[in-house]
């Protein structure tokens, strides 16, 4: 039986006023308050048993592991809060390296030059010496991933498959550009234990990837153990081993699996239970335009989600992703040289936009410090998105800032 199944749905009173209090026996005491806006909480309805599960997964979110808690030999950040601080975008970023022809595009069929995997782990703990670097002359094209937020995440695992593939099918369907494809996955991480959520094991293949910006994790757990694994150099029994690295450790200053299996469960949960942030009201023009420049095709506003989700909050009900957690092509000026899983190169999972004005930068490498140079920088040759910058180019002044603040207000 799910650990959600029996929970009770308690009504609670959301106080967002700046100077106010909470009372001694209210469930969501000590969440933050980010100006006027309630971020960082728990689904809305939530149970006392919920809100508890909610609060012990974001304070090991915001853990800061030290070489004593196993963290390296390599790593990148000491907590998942460094690079979704406060749930929301960043501050940290993930660096990657591929080995690419002579276009700067294409990743070369021979990715030997970089034994010890694409990404840059730039500190080192734990008997550690030597950083992984590239070893080659060949071409190596070097790219970044700012933190995404991780708000609403439950509400994205929940989305039907179904749901899924039939966007997918529409899109195959249309008579333009627009082409999105799942990119279906291998799972790699052990067997959870809890397979309430999902009850994969190590290998399975053609699941459908949803999580990451080339949709190649499918599953919160997953998810969870693959950053601890890859970003912190933390193990879990989903991910026991550590990563290779120049010194050939095999572990580091922690004998043994880093963390036990309910501190990944809890995190995921954590991430599962996490409200999307307060909406303001959508303006009616600026939503029409959004849909009428095409954006909606692929920033699908709401998906269905599985009637058996062990949420029930989450469970049969219009999720407000806006994505279609699909792989579409947007060109070589946004190219990383990397294939993940069944993603290509110029391949990118459409984001969703959620807690989109918690942002100050947008894109997969924080390259867009605008919405508008968002918008505008899905153009380019071979981008499945041209025909809707066109369209948003050729909208008035006022008509420009009418949709721009529709994303905004999401």
């Amino acid at each position: 039986m799910s650990r959600f199944a029996l929970f009770l749905a308690l009504p609670l009173v959301f106080n967002v006023g700046c100077g106010s209090e909470s009372a001694p026996d209210d469930p969501l005491a000590g969440i933050e308050l980010i100006g006027d806006d309630l971020t960082d909480v728990p689904l809305h309805g939530a149970s006392a048993e919920q809100v508890a599960r909610f609060k012990d997964g974001d304070a090991l979110f915001d853990f800061v592991f030290r070489e004593r808690d196993g963290l390296g030999p390599l790593y990148i950040r000491t907590a998942c809060a460094g690079c979704h601080d406060g749930a929301a975008r960043g501050p940290g970023a993930v660096q990657k390296m591929a080995l690419v022809e002579d276009d700067g595009v294409t990743p070369a069929a021979d990715q030997g030059g970089l034994p010890y995997g694409h990404t840059l782990r730039p500190y080192a703990v734990g008997g550690a010496t030597t950083l992984s670097q590239p070893e080659t002359e060949a071409t190596i094209k070097v790219s970044k991933r700012l933190g995404p937020p991780v708000f609403g995440r439950g509400y994205m695992e929940a989305v039907d498959d179904a749901e899924i593939e039939r966007v997918a099918a529409e899109q195959a369907a249309r008579g333009d550009a627009i082409r999105g494809r799942i990119n279906r996955v291998v799972f790699h991480s052990k067997k959870s234990g809890d397979e309430s959520f999902n009850a994969f094991v190590e290998g399975d293949e053609n699941i459908i990837g949803r999580f990451g910006f080339k949709a190649r994790v499918a599953t919160l757990d997953d998810f969870t153990a693959d950053a601890y694994q890859g970003d912190m150099g933390i193990t879990s029994p989903l991910r026991p081993d550590e990563l290779p690295n120049p010194d050939g450790l095999t572990d580091d200053a922690k004998p043994g699996e880093d963390v036990v299996l309910d501190t990944v469960n809890a995190v995921a949960d954590y991430m599962r239970l996490l409200e999307i942030p307060k909406r303001a009201p959508a303006d009616a023009r600026g939503q029409a335009l959004f849909v009428e420049a095409d954006c909606a095709a692929c920033h699908v506003p709401s998906l269905r989600t599985r009637s058996d989700y062990p949420i029930a909050q989450l469970a049969d009900i219009d999720a407000p992703v806006y994505t279609d957690f699909l792989l579409h092509d947007l060109g070589p000026d946004l190219a990383d040289g990397l294939a993940d899983e069944s993603a290509s190169s110029v391949a990118w999972r459409t984001a969703p936009l959620i807690g989109v004005r918690h942002s100050t930068s947008y894109l997969h490498d924080g390259r867009a410090r605008t919405i508008e140079q968002a918008i505008l920088l899905h153009d380019g040759p071979g981008s499945e998105a041209a025909a809707s910058v066109a369209a948003f180019r050729a909208l008035s002044y006022e008509d420009r800032a009418a949709l721009i603040d529709f994303v905004r207000s999401l």
